[in-house]
């Protein structure tokens, strides 16, 4: 792993953002995507929506100064979450460990929580070493699956006593 780095979305990131998130193997790994990930259309009226919303942050995840991914948090239900999502290639070797650590400590939001499909293995991981703990599960339908599946909500809860 080399130098990872959060950093705002520039307009030329979504091209790199809108592949990574075609992937098919990433799309039956996430399950919870777009109802039709290659709708350009959609990605970019869902990304100018979110890169607009004052609840909502975004960053590119960079290695070495290379596009690594995204990451982000947001509001939902008033509830904060984070989601993040790499390309193939950044799989497995700490880069969305690395991120989640520097996207948690700039949000100070807590209870923070995250929803993973169950069969998410390498997602699960990432979450519970950034100190996330699974909190429910509950079945829903799952777009990149085409079918329902199960959800874990995980959270991430404020410390006690400054521990």
């Amino acid at each position: 792993m080399g130098h990872i780095e959060l950093r705002d979305v520039r307009d030329d990131d979504l091209d790199a953002i809108f592949e990574m998130m075609r992937d098919p193997d990433a799309v039956a790994l996430a399950a919870f995507t777009a109802a039709d990930p290659d709708d350009r259309e959609a990605f970019d009226a869902w990304m100018s929506r979110n890169l607009s919303s004052p609840d909502t942050t975004v960053f590119v995840i960079t290695e070495n100064s290379g596009f690594a991914g995204s990451i982000s948090a947001f509001t939902i239900e008033g509830e904060r979450e984070v989601s993040f999502w790499l390309p193939r290639l950044a799989w497995g070797r700490g880069i969305a460990t690395e991120a989640l650590r520097q996207l948690i400590s700039r949000e100070p939001i807590r209870p923070l929580f995250a929803r993973v499909a169950a069969h998410n293995a390498g997602s699960i991981a990432v979450l519970r070493k950034a100190g996330f703990a699974e909190v429910s599960r509950e079945v829903a339908y799952a777009p990149g699956l085409g079918r329902e599946t199960e959800e874990i909500v995980f959270a991430l809860m404020p410390a006690v006593d400054g521990v």
